[in-house]
C-alpha cells in the first residue's frame, strides 16, 4: 500500500498528473494556482518530461491542443481570469476531438476580482465557456486526495472520449495541506490517430487534425456525432456523493469547499435533533440529475461560492423528476465562504418555511 504524504492540494494535482502519464505541461502564472507550474516546472523537467511557461494563457492551451495532437498527454492549470482565455482554445480541442486536461483554481471574480477562493466559474465550466455546441467533463474534488484521484481519472477520461477534461478545484482546495495517498506511475495508452504521417511516405495515410469544417452539412453530422457521444458520457461517468439524504429533514447540496462546511452544518444539527442529507455532484458535467432527484421530496438548500449558479442544475434536477421541493440558496461570493453554523441558520430558516 502507497504512503500517506503530506501535500498541498495544487502540488498532489502536479504529481497526480505526472503520475498519469502527463508528458507535457504548458501554463502562466497567476494566483492562487502558482504551486502548479512551479512544481511542474521542477518535476516535469527532473523526469525528462516538456515544461513551457508559456508568453500567456492564450498560447499555454494552444500548445496544449498541438502537443496533445502529437501524441502526448498534455496539461495546462490557471485560475479564472486566466481560464477565460484559455476558452477558445478548449473550443478547437473540443472541435477536433482533442482530449487534454484543463486544471482551474477558482478565485473570486468577475473581472481581475481577487485571490480568494471562490466557485463562481461553474457556468463557464459546465457551459461550454468557448463558442460553439461543446461539452467539458468537469470533476470537482473536495480534499486534497480527491484532487490528486480526478487529475488521475482526468486524462483517462480525456483519451477515453477525446475530449477536454477540467478539474475545478476551487482556491481553498488548491492551497489547503492534507494526508494524500498518491497515485501509482501509469504508461500512457498508444494514440492511433495523432497527426502525422505522408502519403508518400511508407504507404501511411496523412492525418490533419482540424476544428474547421466549411461545408455546414458536413459540419452538422459530426457535431451530432460528438453529442452522440456525450450522451455515452452521461449513462457511464456521472459520479455523486450523498450523505443521510434518506430521511433527512432537509437536503444540502454542495460541491469542493462547500460540501465540507456542509458536513459541519450536518453535525451542528444533529445535536438538536434535526436531520440534515448532504449531496455532492463529483461530475459537475454531466450532472447527476436523477441521483439527486431521488431526494428531492423535501426541502432543498444549495450552498455555493457563487450568487446562484449551482442552484440552475439543482432546479433542472427537479424538473426532469417531477417534483416541486422548496428549493433556498445560501451564495456568497468575491471570496467569502460560508460557515457551518450561517449555513446550518440557513436551513433552519428554510424549515421554518415549511412549517
Amino acid at each position: 500500500m502507497s504512503e500517506k504524504v503530506l501535500m498541498k492540494g495544487n502540488d498532489a494535482i502536479s504529481e497526480a498528473a505526472i503520475r498519469a502519464g502527463c508528458g507535457a505541461y504548458f501554463g502562466y502564472p497567476i494566483t492562487p494556482q502558482n504551486e502548479i507550474p512551479a512544481y511542474m516546472a521542477k518535476n516535469m523537467l527532473e523526469r525528462g518530461r516538456i515544461f513551457i511557461q508559456a508568453e500567456s494563457e492564450i498560447a499555454a492551451i494552444i500548445m496544449v491542443y498541438g502537443a496533445s495532437c502529437a501524441g502526448v498527454r498534455a496539461m495546462t492549470s490557471s485560475s479564472s481570469p486566466g481560464i477565460s482565455l484559455k476558452q477558445e482554445g478548449m473550443s478547437y480541442a473540443a472541435g477536433a476531438d482533442v482530449p487534454l486536461v484543463l486544471v482551474n483554481v477558482v478565485r473570486g471574480g468577475p473581472g481581475l476580482g481577487n485571490i480568494s477562493p471562490a466557485q463562481s466559474d461553474y457556468f463557464q465550466s459546465t457551459r461550454g465557456g468557448g463558442h460553439g455546441d461543446y461539452r467539458c467533463i468537469v470533476l470537482a474534488p473536495k480534499s486534497v486526495q480527491e484532487a490528486a484521484d480526478l487529475t488521475y481519472l482526468a486524462f483517462d477520461l480525456a483519451d477515453k472520449y477525446r475530449m477536454p477534461v477540467i478539474v475545478q478545484a476551487d482556491g481553498m482546495i488548491g492551497q489547503m495541506i492534507e494526508g494524500c495517498v498518491l497515485p501509482p506511475e501509469k504508461t500512457p495508452p498508444k494514440r492511433e490517430w495523432t497527426a502525422g504521417g505522408c502519403a508518400s511516405r511508407n504507404g501511411k495515410k496523412a492525418i490533419h487534425i482540424t476544428s474547421i469544417d466549411l461545408v455546414p452539412e458536413s459540419l452538422e453530422a459530426k457535431t451530432k456525432a460528438r453529442f452522440v457521444r456525450y450522451e455515452t458520457v452521461k449513462k457511464a461517468e456521472i459520479r455523486y456523493e450523498e450523505s443521510n439524504c434518506e430521511g433527512a429533514d432537509l437536503v444540502m447540496v454542495a460541491y469542493g469547499t462547500c460540501a465540507r462546511v456542509c458536513l459541519g452544518a450536518q453535525m451542528l444539527a444533529k445535536k438538536e435533533g434535526i436531520k440534515l442529507g448532504i449531496f455532492r455532484p463529483i461530475t459537475l458535467w454531466p450532472f447527476p440529475y436523477e441521483n439527486l432527484g431521488q431526494f428531492l421530496n423535501k426541502p432543498v438548500l444549495t450552498v455555493e461560492m457563487s450568487e446562484g449558479q449551482l442552484i440552475e442544475d439543482v432546479r433542472l434536477s427537479a424538473f426532469y423528476s417531477g417534483k416541486k421541493p422548496d428549493i433556498h440558496l445560501l451564495g456568497r461570493s468575491g471570496g467569502m465562504i460560508p460557515t457551518e453554523e450561517e449555513v446550518f441558520a440557513a436551513c433552519k430558516q428554510a424549515l421554518a418555511k415549511v412549517k
